[in-house]
């Protein structure tokens, strides 16, 4: 899962991508980058860490230009190498710079067409890979203006090629920006536009809302699954739908976790979804856990808070905050191996003993992943003088791989593959858990747009809505997104840097 933004204003744009991804941050923590146009080249500047630190004064100096993109990287299948940071660029033809939130499906069948067509490509990135196959589409035209029609027809070809999610920003030289979004809407893009103090009409596309918001741009509208946007250099706004059979399918779990509450998705609003989540989970205990002695409920900070103010409010007990999150900490399920992981979980949260001390708790989170965060907060409170602890997931029971962008990667990794609710309740150590159905979970954001009749929820149900995906695949993504063989990859890559820098 990743954050983009892509500006064509009428002055500098630097500091607005800043601005911008620095709420989109929650989306990806591991690399952060920034390219502009200026004077017909590109001013880039990308490396691993928070948005705060990859951009100095003398960087954002250096980024000048009307028209920029930005992204912040979380990485799934890659290393968290700096050289796979994004943006890309490709020199030929005009010069082409991408931002890419997603996951590709059929990478090293396009790579292996990409050599075949003398195109070369540098990193192990399939968002390099989809930079070069629009590249090579673009290519196939001889205008030194490319017209819209043009720009559209390259996307169509794109889609009848991509397999998998994606949403992407790309800056061509001297001629615009052109975003789209994969024929089924995995991931999430939205359009909006601003008027400047002299009249004109800037525009900006961004994976969410709130990177609009706190930008000062009008929110438009989301892009249309398989929908190309093409912003020309002269700031004409022009958008075609280019996929044969578009199907909106998008990713419930950016309502369940990814995405910020104060977001609009696809017409839903992130916060409004999660108190849906919280109704339909306080209905699930009301019914299931008639004689439950449960004292108080508490969440798990911070994406659970709403969800478990309306259980609380369902079942007639009180709410409480029982840990204090430290907000410098990163979010633990994003970060790249489990050994980091389970070392910030209590670097993340304290406990405050007064709400625990005698008390039968329940706690409440999003989701549950790989089972060592809950592990480990079930015995904080425990430490912290609970009598019982009781755990409830807002989301139902992952039990599949990921392979649109969110690192799930390997079934072996995740808790509830192949287990039960009672076996995964006693390797957490908790008392009793229960888990949103998904059918609950579903109708919780659909209910606010009824325009969308089916959601990506493979992690739940082992549905690949892109009908790609089988098991020789899956197991090829084990091979290359499980925590010993990104350690491994890193490790290589340090090495090889290492005797780069002594040559």
């Amino acid at each position: 899962m990743c954050g983009i933004v892509g500006i064509v204003g009428n002055h500098s744009v630097n500091q607005t991508i800043y601005d911008a991804l620095t709420v989109l941050q929650h989306r990806g923590q591991d690399a952060a980058g920034i390219v502009t146009i200026d004077h017909g080249a590109f001013r880039l500047r990308k490396a691993n860490g928070l948005v705060k630190d990859v951009f100095e004064p003398k960087h954002m100096q250096r980024l000048q230009g009307q028209e920029g993109i930005g992204h912040v990287r979380y990485p799934t299948a890659g290393s968290s190498s700096a050289s796979e940071a994004q943006p890309f660029y490709v020199n030929s033809p005009f010069g082409m710079a991408i931002a890419h939130n997603g996951n590709l499906t059929n990478t090293e069948a396009l790579r292996e067409t990409l050599v075949k067509q003398r195109r070369h490509v540098n990193t192990t990135s399939d968002s390099e890979v989809l930079l070069n196959l629009l590249a090579h589409e673009i290519a196939k035209n001889d205008s030194a203006q490319l017209t819209a029609d043009e720009v559209f027809a390259a996307v169509a070809a794109v889609h009848q090629q991509a397999r998998g999610a994606y949403a992407v920003a790309v800056m061509i030289i001297n001629q615009g920006l052109v975003a789209f979004r994969d024929p089924y809407g995995i991931r999430p893009l939205v359009l909006g536009q601003r008027e400047s103090e002299d009249g004109t009409l800037e525009y900006m596309v961004a994976s969410e809302s709130v990177a609009l918001d706190a930008v000062g741009f009008k929110f438009l509208r989301d892009v249309a699954p398989g929908e190309a946007v093409f912003i020309s250099a002269d700031r004409q706004l022009f958008t075609q739908q280019c996929a044969e059979a578009p199907s909106y399918s998008p990713c419930i779990f950016e309502y369940v976790y990814f995405a910020r509450p104060d977001s609009t998705i696809d017409k839903v609003s992130v916060y409004a979804s999660r108190v849906n989540m919280g109704v339909k989970l306080g209905e699930k205990i009301k019914r299931e856990w008639e004689d439950n002695d449960i004292d108080v409920v508490i969440p798990i900070p911070e994406t659970s808070c709403d969800i478990a103010l309306e259980i609380a409010n369902r079942l007639d007990l009180p709410y409480r905050q029982g840990f204090v999150k430290n907000r410098y900490i990163g979010r633990t399920f994003i970060m790249p191996g489990q050994q980091q992981r389970r070392k910030s979980v209590r670097r993340k949260l304290n406990a405050i003993s007064a709400e625990f001390k005698d008390k039968n708790v329940l706690l409440v989170d999003d989701s549950i992943v790989r089972g060592t965060t809950s592990e480990q907060i079930i015995e904080m409170a425990r430490e912290a003088g609970a009598k019982k602890v009781y755990f409830a997931s807002a989301a139902p029971e992952i039990r599949f791989p990921n392979v649109y962008g969110i690192d799930m990667p390997t079934s072996n990794e995740l808790i509830a593959h192949g287990r039960d609710v009672q076996e995964i309740s006693e390797i957490i150590g908790a008392d009793g858990m229960v888990f949103q159905d998904l059918g609950d979970l579903v109708d919780a954001v659909a209910e606010l747009n009824p325009d969308i009749k089916q959601f990506e929820t493979s992690v739940f149900d082992g549905n690949y809505v892109t009908n790609d995906v089988d098991q020789s695949y899956l197991d090829h993504l084990t091979s290359l997104r499980n925590d010993d063989a990104k350690a491994k990859r890193n490790m290589e890559l340090g090495t090889s840097l290492e005797l780069h820098n002594h040559t």
